[in-house]
């Protein structure tokens, strides 16, 4: 069953990219206490993804904390490792967009989200979504049609703030 608004985010362990190299962290540190904005690709270094998706959200960050964002998250079905480069190759700050591996994907399923990229090379990935989340709940929820780039992007986030 996929995610729906007003549900909590299931508690589970993803990886975080720090200037120290990855570290655990549980969902409930991520999402308790705060808004999140967090939006998920189904691959760093994939085009749409570099070219369109994390750079909307690097330029729109301050946008988005100016309205009420504590955190802004990124997370893939990748490693940490992968989540750090690809920071990095974005002139992305550790802090500035908390990049976030759930490289097993069971984030990933248990939020119903995910899809079968096999005819891509890429096994299973995410789906390309975005969503607010106050206090670990699901107040909004973007998820793209396949091979869509509309509803997740930062702008249309800021809409919804």
């Amino acid at each position: 069953m996929t995610v729906q608004i007003g549900d909590r985010i299931p508690s589970a362990t993803l990886t975080r990219a720090t200037d120290d190299g990855p570290r655990p962290v549980s969902t409930d540190d991520v999402f308790a206490g705060k808004t999140v904005a967090l939006f998920a690709v189904p691959g760093a270094f994939t085009p749409t993804c570099s070219a369109k998706h994390l750079p909307g959200f690097k330029d729109h960050r301050e946008d988005l904390t100016g309205k009420g964002v504590d955190t802004v998250a990124c997370l893939s079905v990748n490693d940490a490792f992968v989540m750090g480069a690809w920071a990095d190759s974005q002139g992305i700050g550790m802090d500035d967009i908390v990049m976030l591996g759930d490289g097993n994907g069971d984030f990933t399923r248990a939020l119903g989200l995910s899809m079968d990229a096999k005819g891509y090379g890429m096994g299973e990935r995410s789906q390309r979504y975005s969503m607010i989340v106050r206090d670990g709940v699901v107040e909004q929820l973007n998820v793209e049609q396949p091979g869509e780039f509309k509803v997740s992007s930062a702008e249309h986030m800021l809409t919804q703030l």
